[in-house]
């Protein structure tokens, strides 16, 4: 299992930018495929993007974030990033960092735990 701390969260204008980290400890993090989930007040979580393992050729990006979110992955250093540009209030959420899998065609999080996550706040 990969356990993950997250940071890079700050309060920021609608048109900013912020990059997200994502340090995961465990010798099987180069195996994992991760993904970065937000999760707004009164909303359910969603994942908003994910890499695949090793050498992260994979991407996936929810539609509300393609294009002014990029998801990468530095093994060496056991870190994800998630860099996002253009942000808008309604990106405003906890984001989470997880391990995900695939199943049935669908990503989900594995059953580890989750981080503490950390505040995006976009002001308008």
């Amino acid at each position: 299992q990969v356990q993950v701390v997250e940071s890079g969260g700050d309060l920021v204008q609608a048109g900013g930018s912020l990059r997200l980290s994502c340090v995961a400890s465990g010798n099987t993090f180069m195996h994992a495929y991760m993904g970065w989930y937000r999760q707004a007040p009164g909303k359910q979580r969603e994942l908003v993007a994910a890499i695949s393992s090793t050498t992260g050729e994979s991407r996936y990006y929810a539609d509300s974030v393609k294009g002014r979110f990029t998801i990468s992955r530095e093994n060496a250093k056991k870190t994800v990033y998630l860099q996002m540009i253009a942000l808008q209030p309604e990106d405003t959420a906890v984001y989470y960092c997880h391990e995900v899998v695939r199943a049935s065609g669908t990503l989900i999080p594995t059953r580890s735990s989750w981080g503490q996550g950390t505040q995006v706040t976009v002001s308008s």
